[in-house]
């Protein structure tokens, strides 16, 4: 009997114990509202909880975000407060530190979390660089740093405080606020340190004790391989954004007449920079090329390509005017390519003489101009086959703007949605067009504005391309020669005349004797001169244009030899010259230096 009752006594004590355990379970912290805390979790309920912590920190590609996470998960149920620094080469995008147990990396404050009711609390700022020199020896995240281990203060003495702290103000706080428990963490992956989470515990709450050391150990190790992978992919989009913007031009060249503002705006997702490109191109006569494309497919392929494009676009503007034949050079030497890509391109021939535009298309999205008054329309361009699929010739389009008129250029990832068909994007380009100021335009407001509410996934740019009056020191004169031979004494008048009212009459000489072989050469060799265009700029520049179709080239002269030099003696007396092709022929051209 005794042994019967002992036996029932035992039992009762154990069924007590397991309703008074499971009563203490669900405990609910003051601040942390029906979840458990860590100290109170079953094995169970620790996985349950590092699966969670999979699903909700790593959530994007983004470095600083991911240690938010981090911070915002630990609170309140791992640690009353939380705060996840880095190493600064890690936010630069470069490789962590392997752990060696020597020098301490720089590390910046990214992410801290707390309940209110530790608000006092002065942690390193978010953003600012901590610097572990004044307690570089007893600083324990110091230690966390230096040996990739976890450091553990269960119940924190007054002298634990300035070993936890980074400044004495901070340790100050820390005792107000009742903190009596302090843990760091190191985050590691793939072997390399890439920063620290601290974690401390204030009031009523248990301290820390090796279980929670081992669990946070396992949550740091979750959001480590995030980070590093965050850390990977921004690595691998600045390569590719790098790439890209050095294979875009680095400066505008000097354009008269024509106001150029470009914009290149990279997507945020490193699978969206790829093919998108832009130039200005300088040609004869004070013309310019604006040309605007975009190669199908994205990354280091893409980006590639267009490179290689913009460098055969660039060689054929300087050979030929003509934006039809450039584009169907274009096409040819697209589909030469190995990787079978194809793309859409614009390109526009501005003429500062008579103000202007010839285009042509291929595939490329519709321009925009906006007229003196601000009201926006698209320009009806043909827009033939893109370049690559072999499908030519292109029809061009010329058209006259009117002083202070803008024509935008853009590529599609300006416009494009993941909704809207195409109508309703290119009408709300035209809205918001019509609604920004000339100002704001030119700036490249509607890179920010049109993707204000939707991320841009795919890259864009912006061309902007404003005509204006010529400078008080830029001249520009056209005449047109007769077809006779008094051609050639005419073009000297006008060159002598002209240079005398620009104060230029010491280049009359050389530039009399330009004029008279480009002139002759049309003459002989061009059916007859055209136009005799004279720009003063920097440099003072002759032009003459004839309707042949082979372009000059210097020929080797013998001694007894009666022509032939004619070229030779420009290439001699000029800073350079050239040709290249017109619609209706070609231009001949020289150019001199201005002296002073």
């Amino acid at each position: 009997m005794n042994g019967g009752g002992s036996r029932a006594r035992r039992l009762t004590r154990r069924l007590a114990a397991q309703r008074g355990a499971s009563r203490q379970l669900h405990i609910r912290h003051p601040e942390a509202g029906t979840q458990l805390r860590a100290d109170r979790f079953t094995t169970a309920a620790r996985l349950r909880w590092l699966h969670t912590a999979s699903t909700r920190i790593g959530t994007t590609l983004d470095l600083e975000r991911t240690a938010r996470e981090l911070a915002e998960f630990s609170v309140p149920r791992l640690a009353d407060g939380a705060a996840v620094d880095l190493l600064e080469s890690v936010l630069m995008g470069e490789e962590g530190e392997r752990v060696t147990g020597a020098a301490v990396p720089l590390t910046r404050a990214i992410a801290v979390k707390a309940l209110d009711s530790l608000s006092g609390l002065e942690p390193a700022p978010v953003g600012e660089v901590v610097d572990h020199s004044r307690r570089r020896e007893t600083l324990l995240t110091v230690h966390c740093l230096r040996n990739g281990r976890p450091v553990l203060v269960s119940r924190m003495t007054d002298e634990d405080y300035g070993r936890v702290a980074p400044t004495d103000s901070a340790a100050d706080a820390m005792r107000r606020q009742g903190v009596h428990s302090y843990m760091a963490v190191p985050l590691i992956a793939r072997g390399v340190l890439l920063g620290s989470a601290d974690f401390v515990r204030a009031g009523g709450s248990p301290p820390f004790n090796r279980a929670d050391v081992e669990l946070a150990g396992q949550l740091a190790a979750i959001a480590a391989v995030f980070m590093d992978n965050a850390r990977l992919y921004g690595r691998e989009r600045e390569h590719v954004v790098s790439l890209q913007r050095s294979l875009l031009p680095r400066a505008t060249p000097h354009t008269p007449g024509l106001r150029v503002r470009s914009h290149y705006a990279p997507a945020t997702d490193a699978h969206g920079v790829g093919g998108d490109w832009y130039d200005v191109v300088a040609l004869p006569g004070g013309r310019t090329a604006l040309v605007v494309g975009d190669v199908t497919g994205h990354g280091l392929p893409a980006a590639a390509t267009m490179g290689r494009l913009r460098t055969v676009a660039r060689t054929l503007m300087t050979l030929d005017i003509a934006p039809d034949r450039v584009l169907a050079r274009l096409d040819l030497a697209t589909r030469d390519l190995e990787d079978d890509q194809v793309a859409t391109c614009l390109c526009a021939v501005y003429d500062p003489a008579d103000h202007s535009y010839t285009l042509a298309s291929a595939g490329h999205p519709p321009p925009l101009l906006v007229d003196g008054d601000g009201a926006p329309h698209f320009l009806d361009v043909p827009v033939g086959a893109p370049l690559g699929a072999g499908v030519i010739p292109y029809d061009p389009l010329r058209l006259c703007v009117p002083e202070g008129g803008r024509l935008v250029l853009y590529t599609d990832g300006l416009i494009k949605t993941r909704t809207d068909d195409v109508d309703v994007q290119l009408a709300g380009l035209r809205a918001t067009v019509g609604a920004m100021s000339p100002g704001r335009l030119g700036e490249g407001g509607l890179l920010a504005t049109l993707r204000k509410d939707d991320a841009r996934f795919d890259e864009a740019v912006l061309q902007v391309a404003e005509a204006c009056a010529l400078p008080d020191d830029v001249g520009l004169r056209v005449w047109d020669l007769p077809a006779d031979g008094n051609a050639a004494s005419t073009a000297r008048k006008l060159v002598n005349e002209q240079l005398a009212r620009w104060d230029l009459a010491d280049l009359a000489d050389v530039t009399e004797l330009v004029v008279s072989e480009l002139v002759g050469n049309a003459l002989r060799y061009g059916g007859g001169p055209g136009q005799l265009r004279l720009l003063r700029d920097d440099r003072l520049r002759v032009e003459v244009s004839d309707t042949g179709p082979d372009l000059p080239q210097i020929q080797h002269a013998d001694v007894q030899d009666e022509g032939g030099r004619g070229l030779q003696l420009i290439n001699l007396l000029c800073r350079r010259w050239g040709s290249c092709r017109t619609a209706d022929g070609k231009v001949v051209w020289a150019e001199q230096n201005i002296p002073g």
